[in-house]
């Protein structure tokens, strides 16, 4: 969505108002991204969340790599997939299909 509004936009700064919003409803929602994740997971790593009194440390033996790809890292890329591919896809074709009767 954040892409679409930015070619409705005239200036840079419509442009970068355009982002914004849709930005900021996914992050509000709360659904996770892909690429984000890889960012962020690794920075919660096993000393950082000990370090800040996090929990105890036998509930932090899935904190790895193989753990991080299966539980998180594949259903978030298969989610942002449909989201993205399908739902996205599916919104353009509704939105810009012609009829194929008229002329």
């Amino acid at each position: 969505m954040a892409v679409w509004l930015t070619y409705s936009a005239h200036s840079n700064l419509d442009k970068a108002l355009a982002v914004v919003f849709p930005i900021t409803a996914f992050v509000a929602s709360g659904y996770e991204h892909s690429i984000a994740n890889m960012y962020f997971i690794p920075l919660k790593s096993q000393d950082a969340v000990l370090a800040t009194g996090g929990p105890d440390p036998a509930a932090l033996e899935d904190l790895d790599v193989a753990h991080f790809l299966v539980a998180n890292l594949l259903p978030v890329t298969a989610g942002n997939i449909v989201g993205g591919g399908v739902l996205v896809g599916a919104a353009y074709w509704f939105i810009y299909r012609r009829n194929a009767t008229a002329t």
